[in-house]
């Protein structure tokens, strides 16, 4: 039986892939105000501008390549059982090959229901227009965990990371919550490594060591390393 890697991945993977963080200079809080875009408020408030940045994100998303990074990761799946839990909202993950992708904050390609969260539809155009409807005839909303909302797959999340061999933390500066509270549900004695060139507060995370290099950089290193048996799990 092939041992078990998670990966848990933040905005950082995706950024090299030309994807405008929140948290970064230039990124997108810098032109929205979260409570204007991103909360169950703003949807009552004024459906359509949150429609409208979404609608930017997605386009975003859907002209943007999997970088070395998200390579990196699927070539891991040649030797090991690897799962990705993301708080990232678009496919680049998938688009790699990987194939256990657990997405908590949603998906931008798909769209669902404003009145019954269990319909959700894949995306065939690239934006959600006001009138779009779902087949219960409510207006249609991007599948997005907003603030303030529930995270449904956060148990699942905590699951999969009890049961890693080897955690990797990448992309993300842990501070995301409920999301980031995912990885201290790893147990203690496995092996954990947290890719990021800053210097990332991690808490009481135990056996951990941090790789100070860029997404795609680092990944290829400790992938490299995993895969030629440098690293045991």
């Amino acid at each position: 039986m092939k041992k078990k890697i998670v990966v848990f991945t933040g905005a950082g993977v995706s950024a090299e892939s030309g994807i405008k963080t929140f948290r970064d200079s230039g990124g997108l809080w810098e032109e929205y105000d979260v409570r204007d875009v991103a909360t169950p408020e703003a949807w009552a408030k004024n459906p359509g501008l949150v429609l409208r940045f979404y609608n930017e994100r997605r386009n975003q998303v859907i002209d943007a390549k999997p970088n070395a990074a998200h390579h990196a990761i699927a070539s891991l799946q040649k030797k090991f059982d690897v799962h990705v839990v993301t708080q990232n909202i678009d496919d680049l993950h998938e688009r790699a090959g990987s194939k256990n992708v657990l997405h908590l904050h949603g998906e931008i390609l798909k769209a669902r229901s404003s009145v019954d969260p269990a319909l959700i539809y894949p995306m065939k155009n690239r934006e959600i227009k006001i009138g779009d409807k779902c087949e219960k005839g409510s207006q249609l909303r991007p599948h997005i965990v907003w603030f303030g909302e529930a995270v449904p797959n956060y148990e699942l999340g905590i699951n999969i990371c009890h049961e890693a061999e080897l955690l990797i933390i990448i992309g993300t500066s842990l501070n995301v919550y409920p999301a980031a509270g995912i990885v201290h549900y790893a147990k203690p004695e496995v092996r954990k490594f947290l890719i990021d060139p800053q210097d990332i507060p991690h808490g009481s995370i135990e056996n951990l060591t941090s790789i100070k290099e860029k997404a795609g950089t680092g990944m290829q290193q400790l992938a490299e390393r995993i895969l030629s048996g440098e690293i045991v799990l």
